[in-house]
């Protein structure tokens, strides 16, 4: 959820006070974020059937998840990469065809 903070030493600090109730704070957040979702998933789909050079960032579970070499940690989707026969190494670059998506990954596999 969104905070709101005053910025000390700012004229709205001085000026203004929050009178936005919390959950129209809230409702505005949400919707947002309901956007973004949609133009997420549009920006995802049209890498589907895509190669990326994707270096691996780490592995969990039954996936090896890494990025892009056009995106950032924590930012930008993650590639998601079933673990298979062939053992891939954290760290590395691989070529890697986009094969599906949704709203903030990719899924791929290895070529």
């Amino acid at each position: 959820a969104f905070a709101y903070s005053h910025e000390e030493g700012t004229y709205a600090y001085k000026h203004y006070t929050d009178d936005i109730p919390q959950e129209v704070k809230q409702e505005r957040l949400d919707s947002l974020m309901r956007i973004q979702e949609r133009i997420s998933l549009a920006v995802n789909q049209s890498k589907i059937d895509k190669v990326f050079k994707v270096m691996l960032d780490r592995e969990e579970e039954d996936f090896y998840i890494g990025r892009t070499e056009f995106d950032s940690p924590e930012v930008d989707p993650e590639v998601l990469i079933a673990c298979g026969d062939e053992t891939l190494h954290i760290g590395n670059f691989y070529h890697v065809e986009i094969v599906n998506s949704d709203d903030f990954d990719l899924f791929g596999r290895i070529i």
